[in-house]
C-alpha cells in the first residue's frame, strides 16, 4: 500500500493547517507523529510555533526539503497545496481524512508525487506499525 510506503519511506513531514489546539486532529496527529520520530514542520500563518517547532507562514517559506506534505486545510486549497509541493520537490502528498480534491490527485500523480487522500496518517501509522 502507498500509506506504508510513505510512513516507511519519508520522514520529515510538512503539516499544513497545523493547529495549536491540542483538541484538534490537525495538532493531535502531527504531534503522534512527532512522538513515532517523524520531523514535524508546521504550516500555520498565525503561529510562531506549534509542537515546539518553528512553524511557517507557507510551504515555499520552509527552507531545505520537505518529504511529505500533509494537508489539514479545507478541498477547495488542495490544488494550490500541490502546486507549492511540487515547486518544493515534495514526494508525497497526504489530505487528511474528509478532504477530497480529484484535481489535485491528478496534478500530484502527473507531476510524480505520490498521493493519499481521505485517509489519517496516524491511523494509518497505527495500522501498519502498533
Amino acid at each position: 500500500m502507498i500509506e506504508k510506503e510513505i510512513l516507511e519511506k519519508y520522514r520529515t513531514i510538512a503539516v499544513v493547517g497545523c493547529s495549536r489546539d491540542p483538541n484538534k486532529p490537525a495538532h493531535y496527529v502531527p504531534r503522534y507523529l512527532k512522538e513515532h520520530g517523524y520531523r514535524i514542520i508546521p504550516i500555520n500563518p498565525f503561529a510562531e510555533e506549534v509542537l515546539g517547532e518553528k512553524a511557517y507562514p507557507s510551504l515555499l517559506d520552509v527552507p531545505g526539503d520537505i518529504e511529505v506534505v500533509e494537508v489539514f486545510r479545507p478541498n477547495k486549497e488542495a490544488q494550490e497545496i500541490v502546486k507549492m509541493a511540487v515547486e518544493k520537490g515534495a514526494k508525497a502528498v497526504w489530505l487528511q481524512e474528509g478532504i477530497v480534491s480529484l484535481e489535485a490527485s491528478r496534478m500530484a500523480r502527473e507531476a510524480g508525487i505520490k498521493f493519499v487522500m481521505d485517509k489519517c496518517m496516524m491511523k494509518e501509522h497505527m495500522r501498519y506499525f502498533k
